[in-house]
């Protein structure tokens, strides 16, 4: 049996990233985040993170995964 990966929070996702939780709901709204829902709450895995920041795909502004101002 294969260890498959957990689904994280928004808290272990801005911990992980470095970045204050608002960010991490402002780019699930609105930047492509690989967010999924679950009920009210986002749910994620942390490799479709990784790859989405290695991605570039929030770098278009100044509150994308390196340019975060918290």
């Amino acid at each position: 049996m294969t260890a498959e990966e957990r689904w994280v929070g928004v808290e272990d996702v801005a911990s992980h990233l470095g970045v204050n939780k608002d960010s991490v709901y402002r780019w699930s709204s609105k930047k492509g985040f690989p967010a999924h829902r679950v009920g009210r709450l986002f749910r994620f895995k942390l490799s479709e993170v990784d790859e989405w920041v290695r991605q570039g795909d929030g770098e278009d502004s100044a509150d994308g995964p390196s340019g975060d101002p918290e």
